[in-house]
């Protein structure tokens, strides 16, 4: 007696918890992670960071201009000390450098486009991490009320068998297996209720909170019809983020390489400068240069042809990995698309299995209080049920998750289905 009422206050505490948690829809979560998620804000730093790159690398295209201002005092030993004081503007442009600054900064774009699709790549697992969360507590959700429901059949059961053995109509063994039964019922409403708390942990994980706080998540489990026919998976692969990266970091390897050809070239720039100096403060005679500076490397130890052998490695790496994302992405939508198939067409199987056991059980409960069916044979129909119940809401669980695997699969961002 006291089990019992212990169980119903377990259960009672756990629909408290639930009524007095706070109510998210799956595009306030989104909405959320959006802004908060750590994963997204260090993507976004990074295009921060190979922006600003892009833009030190291309200041040397435009005039350098310096000022300085000097004071000085020299004395030699059979002399006065003599002050001297000057200040100067100068200027140098670069002119010329076998277009290796140019290429640098081509490279450097490359390098920024790279980054950015890269955020759309992380986006996109953020999606796929943040929809399993919200699945896994909406499924948390539904699987205490199942847990209740089935303790329910399993107290009916229990009443049933106990009502026919103690008037010598049925045996110990099955009045055992029943108590049995339900003790593994009230055991696994308990399990909901942990599995619920880790479900909601998870969830403000991937909304990027700092603190926990007890999550309700407001959705069903309807399984979006799948595509028309088989989709172009190589379409699709082109558009993917991860590839998209990997092209650009191809052209950022062609653009480095031909800087690095481009050191071969002899580099030219033009100086200005203007100023005053004078032994006195402030200076009165004026000075002015003009003038163009060739620079050619005659000997480095063969550095410059290292770089070049270098750069046409890094070219050929990046090919290579451009092929072979390619190449998974294909696989990856293959697999993909094949799991949502199989996902979807499973829920419409599991619930017809459902409905098959609800009618029998129906059948088998009236049978068995009548005495027209053993217990090992009701048992067996009582315990079909509460497995088809279980399957169907795992089932409708993994058709969502197949189709947050096939949204990833695409490359789709966070916002993708708001």
């Amino acid at each position: 007696m006291l089990k019992v009422i212990f169980l119903i206050f377990a259960i009672l505490s756990a629909s408290s918890v639930l009524n007095a948690a706070e109510v998210l829809t799956w595009n306030d979560c989104v909405k959320e992670a959006a802004g908060n998620h750590p994963d997204l804000i260090s993507a976004e730093e990074s295009v921060k960071q190979a922006d600003a790159a892009k833009k030190i690398t291309a200041s040397t295209l435009f005039p350098q201009i310096d000022s300085s201002l000097s004071v000085s005092t020299t004395k030699v030993s059979s002399g006065k000390a003599a002050d001297t004081y000057s200040y100067e503007v100068t200027g140098d442009q670069l002119v010329f450098d076998g277009m290796t600054t140019i290429n640098n900064v081509r490279a450097a774009t490359e390098n920024t486009n790279a980054a950015r699709y890269n955020y759309k790549f992380t986006s996109s697992e953020v999606r796929l991490r943040l929809r399993a969360a919200f699945i896994s507590l909406l499924k948390a959700q539904e699987l205490i009320k199942l847990a209740e429901e089935i303790y329910t059949i399993r107290k009916s059961n229990v009443e049933l068998i106990a009502l026919r053995y103690n008037s010598g109509m049925e045996h110990r063994g099955a009045l055992l297996t029943a108590q049995a039964n339900l003790a593994e019922a009230r055991f696994e409403i308990a399990q909901a209720k942990r599995g619920l708390e880790t479900a909601q942990q998870r969830l403000v994980k991937e909304m990027g909170r700092r603190e926990f706080s007890p999550l309700k998540v407001s959705g069903d489990f309807t399984v979006p019809v799948p595509e028309n026919g088989k989709p172009d998976f190589e379409t699709i692969a082109q558009d993917h983020p991860s590839l998209r990266e990997r092209a650009s970091r191809v052209n950022q390897a062609a653009f480095s390489r031909s800087a690095a050809y481009g050191s071969f070239f002899p580099g030219l720039s033009a100086q200005a400068g203007a100023g005053r100096t004078d032994n006195r403060w402030p200076p009165h005679n004026d000075q002015w240069n003009l003038g163009a500076v060739i620079t050619l490397p005659v000997f480095e130890g063969g550095k410059r042809i290292a770089e070049v052998s270098q750069a046409e490695s890094v070219l050929r790496q990046a090919h290579a990995d451009e092929r072979s994302e390619h190449d998974s992405l294909v696989a990856d939508l293959e697999d993909a698309w094949a799991a949502l198939q199989d996902a979807v067409g499973s829920v419409e199987v599991q619930r017809k299995f459902l409905v098959a056991a609800q009618e029998r059980s129906k059948i088998a409960e009236a049978q068995y209080a009548t005495g027209f069916i053993s217990y090992d044979n009701w048992t067996i129909i009582e315990d079909a049920l509460v497995n088809a119940k279980k399957s169907f809401l795992n089932t409708q669980a993994n058709a969502l998750l197949a189709e947050a695997n096939w949204v990833q699969a695409k490359g789709e961002t966070l916002e993708y289905g708001k």
